[in-house]
């Protein structure tokens, strides 16, 4: 069975309420700054929709009582005159009601929207060796399940919050003045109700989380099952699948029987609860309506009261799980605002004569270590010169250390001793964006993005017109191939370019990179995992591609690179041999050499 992997999932993780976490959750106002007019005024309509609400109980008692005689004091209104404040009063609540929501949706939408922006830049300009140490579902679970539950706070749980608190503080108030008898009554019975909410509500959510955790299984079985199809059928295992997702489904129903089980048990205790406390309050408010003390009217307008309080305070329940989220969701995306990033230019730039490169690349005996790593040297003393225009092919056996040096050359990471030069300038006083503006990277893997042949082959050059991208397919041996579809350039080549074959994708990220027209080249084997017709198609390519530039070639077959002008040979992350073909190959007992025989012998 294969290892469990966590999958990301909708559900942002709780964290409990410190001042440390709550000073991480502040980091929402950064977004709501400019937009604060509109926020204020927001804050305002929900004063005011909540005053209005409760002003809705008073104006029934005042008409209930105005059933039993005239009326004094405030509102000695007919019944009449009374229906229509209450109308009123129902209008103003409905139209302040809307602009709060209205308000703080448009606040919660632009705030949210700009905080999206920052994470997504953010990302784009994190160094290589962040993205190494962790997943990109993790990272896309940040700019999506995470900002939706801050968005979720934002729009709905903080006016909810503090609309519930202008409800509690002018039901109490309200139920105080009415009658503090039966105030004290209701409040006596309340702490009971909430601890033993509290109680039920901690199992729900442990029974839940259980449920979330073993439905991330079954996707796991989902996601491991499709992403090895083909090992599934070819060792005929549909069966022993089928009846793992089984095992998986069924316990993730077990466990939602029983958290259904016990959420019916708590809704239906809860209900028993608030209703009955209602009863014993109706009860004793009856009792006083005997005495005279209390009329009807006042006991109906306590029992409203009470209602809202009780359902405002039945409502923080959840708004506290919310917030508990919210705070897990802050404290992820504040860790990526924290990561340092590269130093690269976020704006459409050109190159400036300063920093005009002509090709000439110095590696003078650099030493490097991956951060995730640093007691493994990958590479040791090592020194490469390459002229302007001069082809140097890297080969070497597995390990040795060749991509490496292709990272460090466009700064992916910077050496840990030693120098990279180009034209003479110190590789570190030249700015990345411009630096890597002049370069261009062909690898074995080939990304394409999920848009059309013309986009994917326009991203070398963004501004380029219809005819350098069609002289660039031309130079890269792609125009017959891509002409030859019905919808031509503008076929949609599918996620990674799966829709093309593997010579294909080459030709594309070839005229791509002819298209950028780079000082210097990196090639990272890039035809080693092409058929023979492919490759002579793809070395052809190149050959163009190559011409008057500098170009560093990582190489595994050695059949390609006998023409370069000068060959590096590297093993255990040292240089162990240098030189031309004809060179290396008369070394007696020469790794290149060996090499060579080898992969003769094997063709």
């Amino acid at each position: 069975m294969a290892r469990r992997r966590e999958i990301p999932t909708e559900e942002s993780p709780k964290v409990n309420f410190s001042k440390e976490a709550v000073k991480e959750a502040l980091i929402i106002f950064k977004y709501l700054k400019p937009y604060r007019g509109i926020f204020i005024t927001a804050l305002v309509f929900i004063a005011l929709s909540s005053g209005t609400t409760m002003a809705f109980p008073y104006l029934l008692k005042r008409l209930i009582d105005s059933a039993h005689g005239p009326l004094t004091g405030p509102l000695a209104f007919s019944p009449g005159g009374i229906a229509l404040t209450m109308i009123g009063v129902l209008a103003l609540q409905m139209t302040f009601s809307f602009l709060r929501i209205y308000l703080f949706t448009y606040v919660g939408e632009n705030a949210v929207a700009d905080m999206r922006k920052e994470i997504y830049q953010r990302l784009i300009v994190m160094p290589i060796d962040f993205f190494g140490q962790r997943r990109v579902g993790e990272l896309s679970s940040r700019i999506t399940a995470d900002i939706s539950q801050i968005q979720d706070a934002v729009t709905t749980v903080l006016a909810e919050i503090l609309r519930g608190l202008l409800t509690l503080i002018i039901g109490i108030g309200c139920i105080l003045y009415v009658s503090p008898q039966m105030t004290l009554l209701m409040l006596s019975v309340i702490p009971v109700i909430i601890v033993i909410a509290l109680l039920f509500s901690k199992r729900i959510r442990k029974l839940s989380k259980e449920a979330q955790d073993q439905l991330a299984d079954s996707g796991t079985v989902v996601q491991e099952t499709l992403q090895g199809i083909s090992n599934v059928k070819a060792f005929a295992n549909e069966w022993y699948e089928i009846n793992r997702y089984d095992r998986s489904i069924t316990s993730m129903v077990k466990l939602a029987i029983r958290n259904g089980k016990l959420r019916g048990f708590f809704v239906s205790f809860l209900m028993f609860s608030v209703f009955g406390a209602i009863v014993l309050v109706v009860w004793y408010g009856a009792g006083l309506m005997q005495r005279g003390v209390l009329s009807f009217g006042d006991l109906t307008e306590f029992v409203i009261y009470t209602a809202f309080v009780g359902g405002t305070m039945a409502g923080f329940a959840e708004l506290y799980s919310q917030l508990q989220k919210t705070l897990g969701a802050t404290q992820r995306v504040r860790e990526l605002l924290k990561e340092s990033v590269e130093n690269v230019s976020l704006s459409k730039h050109y190159i400036d004569n300063q920093f005009k490169l002509h090709g000439n690349v110095s590696i003078d005996q650099i030493g490097f270590s991956y951060p995730s790593r640093k007691n493994m040297e990958v590479l040791k003393d090592i020194s490469i010169e390459a002229k302007a225009g001069q082809q140097i092919a890297i080969v070497g056996p597995s390990g040795a250390g060749k991509s490496t040096i292709v990272s460090l050359l466009l700064r992916f990471y910077d050496v840990d001793k030693g120098k990279i030069s180009f034209d003479g300038i110190d590789a570190n006083e030249i700015p990345l964006s411009q630096l890597r503006s002049q370069m261009a990277l062909v690898p074995q893997d080939i990304l394409l993005f999920g848009g059309t042949i013309y986009e994917n082959i326009a991203y070398g050059k963004p501004d380029a017109t219809r005819e350098e991208v069609l002289a660039a397919a031309k130079q890269a041996n792609a125009y017959d191939f891509i002409s030859s579809f019905p919808e031509g350039f503008e076929t949609i080549v599918g996620e990674r370019g799966i829709k093309l074959s593997g010579g294909q994708r080459q030709r594309v990220a070839i005229a791509r990179a002819i298209l950028k027209d780079p000082v210097i080249l990196l090639l990272d084997e890039a035809t080693s995992a092409l058929d023979s017709e492919s490759e002579a198609l793809v070395q052809d390519a190149l050959t163009n591609l190559m011409r008057n530039r500098t170009s560093f070639v990582i190489a595994h077959r050695l059949s390609t690179i006998r023409n370069a002008d000068k060959i590096v040979v590297m093993e255990d992350g040292r240089v162990k041999e240098s030189g031309t073909h004809y060179e290396l190959i008369d070394i007696e007992d020469g790794l290149y050499r060996s090499l060579n025989k080898l992969q003769m012998f094997k063709e």
